[in-house]
């Protein structure tokens, strides 16, 4: 039944939403006192006045103290809204005579409720005294069948029975406490009710038979037996009896636990609702889908994204937020948008928004469509997050994949996808790549430390860039290597102009520090597509073949023709030595042995082991040129612990037939003896071979021995530790000083050919090969002469008292049979 209710505010969407809350209710409205009170005294029969204690003039507590002064009013039911930050309005409206409060801001959702909640338990005590009225029922008969638990005279202290002769209570007040009428009176209400609500209760039941109140409601707790406890909405009034002189009341409650719990999880929610928008780094929103996407509601977090404050945005009050997308995302999100709410799908876009400030930040608005259940399209919900951190780690991450960390130069990686893009091109045109390889810049790292060669390569890298314009883009692809990638270029000379430019550039900043470099051309043949990786390969080979130009310190070359047939014999020279390493034909890999005449005796002492190579197809190839390939792919290591093997194996033919204080010398290269196992593999090999030990000489160097004296130095060491001697192998080419030659761990110093050469035409005071004698001697070691080829040679040796001498005078390199067969057959020469 529609009921006749008085609202007095002044405050729009309350009143808006009251109605929306009560649409079955007739609603009268009053915006200040004067109309309260005329509509009061207009309109008889309201079932209830909801007052704002916020009226402009007077406040509503006047308000109701005069309705409670007036008897014709104060029977009017009186429900206030309060701001919810002043609880002593509320307790001093309640004690005026209102039976319940609503707190602003109201809900639609619990505000209904306890509205409809009052004015069902009003209209119940109406109804049932209008029965008692009309009808005479008993009470007995109205407890019985009332849905809603009702109690007389239950007073707040334990009573006896004699006093609680009037008390009544009727099943459904039983059945909603949990507790028969004897134990409530023996209780009383006071000690059932929940601690948190005893003392409103009781100061309202004070005043409620004091009579300065017609009757009060609250919503309480009353405890159970097992310790829970139920939540109900009372109303109390007092009972007129001439029979008696004791206060008698009425109590009326409803159980409203499920309500409770429903609300206090919608608190929940919107709590954890509030909690999350306000950590969300961005705004929640809904909007219209329009020309503008006009805000409905915007989030706090509005004004940390935007710069606008949420009111600014709100029905483009001051800004639209078409206008703080950036104008060149505008129409690709419309389009968006515009396919996922035909799809009815979930929206999801990247773009940036300009802020109040001017600064630009990427987004990600996340949303969907809200559509009714007619299917027609309402609005747009979702969020917009702040992803410009993000954005500024993915943009850094990008640049750090395409760029060298140490010039900040495009790197390897972005060569291969600008020439893999230009391959696809529509038009074939001139390219060419320039590859620049300072390669042997990492001695200046063993010198002087990382940093100072780091430096340089900052300033070479610099100096280049000198030479970049739309044409011509520079790449570091590796440590100490560049490569410019030349398009539209005239012709060869304009590379060859480029190349002694640059040449002249990076002469100067590494003039006086002995480092050779090269510079390597390959133009890329437009009528095929290219292989990018053989490109680059035959660009790397080029360059190095650059560095062995010794006219000068940058060397430049082109590659050609001549230069891919190279290129192709070293691949199939470093695809046969792989193949060996593997075990697959090793017979192709084999030993050399030349003979060491000891001077002073004429006697053979000893054999220098020397590598060669029977290519299936290539035939012999010499060490020359297969030792370098070896060493650059790394496979020196397994070659040489192979090769070390047929040596001791020779060893043993040696001893076998006699000759057990012969020994065998063979070339040990830095990258074998750095090899962190290669003690304990080599004499593993002499253990399985059973070689011994002092009939083993191993060559190194000078130049191995200066590129890292103290590690090498400490491995010889230990090798001599175990009987194996040491020799200095091409001495007097390398850069040792003669201080460090006198540290060296060494047994055995073997001149050079290039001094031994000499002799044939410089007069004997001249040459200088009697001090390197000399020298050796004063050092400690045994001297041995390579290349000695001419008698005159091998006299000057034996007047300055040189220990052994190898060359072509004594024999050329022979097979292992053809070495037995020498020693068998030995001769002497003498000086």
């Amino acid at each position: 039944m529609a009921a006749k209710i008085l609202l007095a505010s002044n405050v729009v969407s309350d009143i808006e939403l009251i109605r929306k809350a009560l649409p079955n209710h007739e609603i009268l409205t009053a915006g200040d006192h004067l109309e309260t009170l005329r509509l009061v005294e207009l309109h008889e029969g309201l079932a209830l006045v909801i007052l704002d204690l916020n009226l402009p003039h007077i406040n509503g507590l006047q308000v109701l103290d005069i309705l409670r002064t007036d008897k014709r009013y104060r029977c009017i039911p009186t429900m206030i809204i309060t701001d919810g930050g002043d609880p002593e309005a509320e307790v001093a409206a309640l004690r005026k005579g209102a039976i319940d409060y609503l707190r602003k801001p109201l809900r639609l959702d619990t505000m209904g409720v306890r509205i409809n909640t009052q004015l069902e338990l009003l209209r119940m005590l109406r109804q049932k005294e209008y029965e008692f009225l009309i009808h005479g029922i008993t009470y007995e008969t109205i407890f019985g069948q009332a849905p809603i638990g009702i109690a007389i005279s239950f007073d707040s202290e334990p009573r006896s029975p004699d006093e609680n002769r009037d008390m009544v209570v009727n099943a459904m007040f039983e059945q909603i406490v949990g507790r028969s009428q004897a134990e409530l009176a023996r209780l009383g209400w006071a000690q059932i009710t929940h601690p948190d609500d005893l003392q409103e209760e009781l100061a309202k039941f004070q005043l409620l038979r004091e009579g300065k109140i017609p009757s009060y409601s609250l919503e309480k707790r009353f405890i159970k037996p097992d310790g829970t406890y139920v939540w109900v909405s009372m109303v109390a009034a007092p009972l007129s009896s001439s029979a008696s002189s004791r206060f008698k009341h009425i109590c009326v409650i409803q159980d409203i636990t499920q309500r409770k719990l429903t609300q206090s999880a919608l608190i929940e929610s919107e709590r954890s609702k509030a909690v999350l928008l306000s950590h969300l780094p961005g705004m929640a929103y809904r909007c219209k889908n329009d020309a503008r996407w006009t805000m409905e509601y915007v989030s706090a977090g509005c004004f940390k994204l935007t710069g606008y404050q949420p009111e600014q945005l709100l029905y483009n009050r001051e800004i639209d937020y078409e206008s703080v997308i950036s104008p060149e995302y505008r129409p690709l999100l419309r389009e968006e948008w515009t396919r996922v709410l035909a799809n009815k799908d979930s929206f999801k876009y990247e773009y940036e928004i300009i802020t109040a400030t001017g600064e630009r930040k990427w987004v990600l608005e996340m949303g969907e469509g809200i559509f009714n259940a007619d299917g027609e399209l309402e609005a747009l919900e979702g969020l917009i997050l702040d992803i410009s951190d993000r954005k500024s780690i993915e943009d850094q991450l990008l640049y750090n994949s395409s760029h060298d960390m140490v010039t900040g130069l495009l790197n390897r990686r972005s060569l291969l996808e600008i020439l893999e893009q230009d391959a696809q091109g529509p038009t074939p045109r001139k390219r060419a790549l320039i590859g620049v390889n300072l390669g042997t810049m990492h001695l200046l790292s063993l010198r002087y430390g990382y940093h100072y060669s780091q430096e340089l390569f900052k300033q070479i890298a610099c100096a280049l860039e000198r030479y970049c314009n739309d044409t011509r883009l520079l790449f570091c692809i590796h440590e100490f290597r560049f490569i410019f990638y030349v398009t539209d270029y005239a012709g060869k000379d304009d590379l060859a102009t480029l190349c002694h430019a640059m040449a002249q550039s990076i002469g100067g900043i590494l003039s006086g520090e002995r480092i050779d470099g090269g510079i390597a051309v390959l133009e890329i043949d437009a009528t095929c597509p290219p292989n990018v990786e053989e490109l680059l390969k035959d660009l790397l080979i080029t360059s190095e073949k650059a560095i062995n130009i010794y006219e000068t310190d940058i060397g430049i070359c082109f590659f050609n023709k001549v230069l891919e047939e190279q290129i192709l014999r070293e691949e199939t020279i470093s695809r046969e030595l792989t193949e060996i390493a593997a075990g697959e034909k090793p017979e192709r890999l084999f030993l050399h042995y030349q003979p060491i005449l000891d001077i002073r005796t004429n006697e053979i002492c000893s054999f220098e082991a020397l590598a060669r190579l029977n290519s299936d197809h290539h035939g012999l190839v010499s060490p020359a040129e297969f030792i370098p390939i070896a060493e650059k792919t790394k496979l020196i290591v397994p070659l040489g612990y192979q090769l070390a093997r047929q040596a001791f194996q020779f060893l043993n033919t040696l001893k076998q037939h006699g000759y057990d204080n012969i020994s065998v010398a063979f070339n040990l290269s830095a990258y074998q003896l750095l090899k962190h196992d290669f003690v304990e593999t080599l004499l593993q090999i002499i253990a399985e071979t059973q070689a011994n030990p002092k009939n083993i000489e191993l060559e190194i160097t000078e130049t191995v021995f200066a590129s890292n004296y103290q590690e090498i130095n400490k491995i010889v060491k230990e090798l001599q530790s175990h009987g194996i001697r040491i020799s200095i192998d091409d001495f007097g080419t390398g850069y040792s000083s003669l201080a460090r030659q006198s540290e060296l761990n060494a047994d055995i110093l073997k001149i050079d050919r290039y001094f031994i050469e000499k002799l044939l035409w410089l007069r004997s005071d001249k040459a200088i090969t009697s001090d390197i004698i000399e020298i050796g001697h004063k050092l400690g070691h045994d001297v041995v002469a390579e290349g000695v080829e001419r008698e005159e040679q091998l006299e000057y040796l034996s007047r300055y008292c040189c220990d052994k001498m190898q060359g072509y005078l004594l024999s050329t390199p022979l097979n292992a049979d053809q070495a037995l067969s020498f020693l068998n057959s030995r001769f002497s020469i003498r000086p």
